[in-house]
């Protein structure tokens, strides 16, 4: 069996800055980490692994620095780390993003499971699993909070949608996107760390997928663009001290005032 997982390198969304000339995340504003939700994919790649044994292989697309998400992929039992690192492909949005992805798992070969996160948290869209899937020709199960059973030709799964769970089953080949409720990653261990960062990562250019319209690269190969980037302010608790006798008359005032005791 082989696997294909797909990680990210993201900023961390909570300090990030943006670039107010460009409209995008300016990346070097704070410290890179592996996606969150990438981590639930490599998870369950492993545990296929151990059960019915297979071939891990993690394909990252960004910049030389995103090699680190791969080494982690690596430290967490992945045989393979591959980075599609090219200035070609530099401010892809998700249809060149998929595009690309696409491109390099056909020319990895054959595989049987691409696994992957819901999202990533920088852009939050989702668009990149039904997209590689659909660009592949292959199955998509999305939201997948459950992996029950797996066999050497077929999958069960449990997905979520917004009727509720649903419990299906699907053969290979096939795209899974995992929530963050599919596992607990585990954390690997010293020796695991320092195996990775010894491990060779293979680095792809544009040139590396000869057989890919390369105008569908990157800015060029991008249908949309970011018009504006706004942050809403961030709205500040208030408060109000009452004091003295009447201070039930007083809160059950202010209450009504907000509206807050109608009906």
């Amino acid at each position: 069996m082989h696997i294909i997982v797909l990680v990210k390198q993201v900023p961390d969304i909570e300090r990030v800055k943006f670039l107010s000339d460009s409209n995008r995340v300016d990346r070097k504003s704070v410290d890179s980490e592996i996606n969150p939700f990438d981590l639930n994919a490599i998870e369950a790649a492993q545990q296929i692994k151990e059960q019915l044994g297979a071939t891990v292989t993690a394909i990252s697309m960004g910049p030389g620095t995103a090699e680190a998400v791969l080494r982690e992929a690596i430290a967490r039992d992945a045989d393979r780390g591959i980075l599609l690192c090219d200035d070609k492909f530099a401010c892809s949005d998700t249809l060149a993003t998929s595009y690309t992805l696409a491109a390099a798992i056909r020319k990895v070969g054959d595989f049987d499971l691409i696994l992957c996160g819901e999202k990533t948290v920088d852009g939050d869209t989702g668009h990149i699993g039904p997209a590689v899937a659909e660009r592949l020709g292959v199955s998509l199960l999305p939201f997948v909070s459950q992996i029950t059973e797996v066999s050497a030709d077929k999958v069960s799964a449990v997905t979520e949608t917004s009727a509720g769970s649903l419990k299906v089953e699907a053969t290979f080949p096939l795209l899974i996107m995992g929530t963050k409720e599919l596992n607990t990653p585990r954390l690997p261990t010293l020796k695991e760390k320092l195996r990775a960062r010894k491990a060779e990562v293979e680095r792809w250019t544009s040139a590396d997928l000869s057989d890919a319209d390369a105008s569908r690269f990157g800015a060029e190969g991008s249908g949309t663009w970011v018009e504006s980037i706004s942050v809403p302010p961030e709205k500040k608790r208030k408060g109000e001290l009452l004091k003295g006798e009447d201070t039930a008359r007083q809160l059950v005032a202010a209450l009504d005032k907000e509206g807050l005791l109608k009906g």
